[in-house]
């Protein structure tokens, strides 16, 4: 399996692999823990959902909803922490280009 995202992210180190993973890790982390605090800065707050039907629904898409953005703001952030900005760039231009987002790393031509 290592191997094959070796192969596919075009790496040859154990160690970029690692580091990789280090950084993914981090970022998950750190942006899971930061959307409570940026809801509660919008003055959002479970309880608000309380007494709407799904409203735990409603309230777990929004705080995805937030955490995708500090997600892709921080993957970058913590990628030049561990000098891995080029990988990282490459990677999110990549996902960003799957998820509609191209329109915003299209190579200009002269």
């Amino acid at each position: 399996m290592f191997k094959y995202l070796k192969e596919k992210w075009k790496i040859s180190s154990n160690l970029q692999l690692i580091i990789i993973f280090i950084v993914f890790a981090i970022t998950g982390t750190a942006s899971a823990k930061l959307a409570l605090p940026f809801l509660e800065l919008l003055n959002i707050h479970a309880s608000d959902f309380e007494n709407i039907k799904f409203g735990n629904v409603l309230y777990f898409l929004i705080r995805i909803f937030i955490i995708f953005p500090i997600y892709q703001i921080l993957l970058i952030v913590v990628a030049v922490f561990f000098f891995q900005f080029k990988f990282f760039w490459e990677f999110e231009k990549k996902f960003l280009r799957k998820i509609g987002f191209g329109f915003l790393f299209r190579k200009k031509t002269n």
